[in-house]
């Protein structure tokens, strides 16, 4: 079958062992037969046109969810193929192999999926791969304010300089840094991080309010939102980068993809769980947790996060409490309305018969 002819069901399945540059491409038939031989391509789009036109009629391909696969999965949507995109982490296996290299990576992509043994991620449509992009480029810029901020308390306290106020970068912090004394460099340093500090704020408020007007008549956006310790910013990111609710069944599904669930391992009648696996999305586990740690503690949030804390102390507890948040986002994006939050109403008195 190394003539290029399909199997029985006439598909080919197809492995793309994506690269920056080039890739590698290895077909087979159902049977797992070599149709060709392993075409080695470079990354542009007339070049994949030409070779997508010999994958034949709705070929299955997979890619692994590597370093900027999204163009390549949108031209394979666009000429009819099944795109399936492959977990890293279900194909790490192919690392501790004695060889490895890009011709057999794309072949074991092959063989995974035509078996139907392929660990797939999900892949999220180009609305939400955009709205995703502005919600970790803000984080990201808030991440630079930080160090930007960060940087300047460094120089000061190089400097031997304490000033007092609990708001450095506020109006009056501001003011008292611009007429402290500090040597020349140290003050060419303050005065360039104060600058980009200022542009920081600009460009983060910009993005802030494009994921905003984006996210505008969302019911799930403004339904999670009446949770205590979410904001905009964080009902953002869950709506982001869950995207789809519909693709978890179950509120611990989204707890396990968030990575807030514990390691398990079994074997007999052995059974170990570990510390949370934090494999999966970062950033909604960097929400859920920064939303539980500022909600009060006469919140219902706030009870079991103390109420755990107290036995198994205080991350554990903080942990709890964001898998609790975790199950109320999901009701609130799956349903746009979260009923434990709802007051129950007030009994109504009955009249006494006349």
């Amino acid at each position: 079958m190394g003539d290029g002819s399909t199997g029985r069901d006439g598909r080919q399945y197809v492995g793309i062992d994506l690269h920056r540059r080039r890739s590698v491409i290895v077909r087979q038939d159902r049977d797992g037969n070599r149709l060709g031989d392993p075409v080695r391509i470079n990354n542009d789009s007339e070049s994949w046109d030409r070779v997508i036109a010999t994958f034949g009629p709705a070929p299955e391909v997979v890619v692994e969810a590597t370093y900027g696969w999204y163009w390549l999965a949108d031209q394979l949507t666009e000429a009819g193929a099944g795109v399936h995109l492959a977990h890293p982490l279900g194909v790490k296996g192919f690392k501790y192999r004695r060889v490895k290299n890009d011709e057999l990576d794309a072949a074991d992509l092959a063989d995974l999926l035509r078996m139907g043994r392929l660990p797939e991620a999900w892949i999220a449509p180009p609305a939400t791969r955009e709205l995703r992009e502005l919600v970790r480029y803000r984080h990201k810029l808030v991440g630079l304010r930080s160090s930007c901020k960060a940087q300047v308390h460094s120089v000061l306290a190089k400097a031997g300089v304490l000033i007092a106020g609990s708001d450095l970068f506020g109006v009056d912090g501001r003011a008292r840094l611009d007429n402290v004394e500090l040597g020349s460099a140290y003050r060419l340093r303050v005065d360039s991080l104060l600058g980009l500090i200022d542009t920081l704020d600009a460009e983060i408020d910009r993005i802030a309010r494009l994921v905003t007007d984006s996210l505008t008549g969302h019911p799930g956006y403004t339904a999670i939102q009446a949770l205590p310790g979410v904001g905009p910013v964080l009902a953002a990111v869950f709506v982001a980068e869950i995207g789809d609710i519909g693709r978890f069944h179950r509120p611990q599904q989204l707890a396990s993809w968030a990575g807030l669930t514990p390691k398990h391992h079994e074997s007999d009648t052995t059974v170990h769980r570990g510390r949370i696996t934090k494999q999966g999305s970062r950033l909604v586990r960097w929400a859920a947790v920064e939303a539980v740690q500022r909600v009060s503690g006469h919140t219902r949030l706030g009870q079991h996060r103390d109420r755990v804390a107290a036995r198994r102390g205080r991350n554990i507890g903080v942990v709890a409490a964001a898998r609790e948040l975790l199950t109320l986002v999901f009701y609130g994006l799956r349903d746009h309305h979260i009923r434990a939050l709802d007051t129950p109403a007030a009994p109504v008195a009955s009249t006494p018969a006349a």
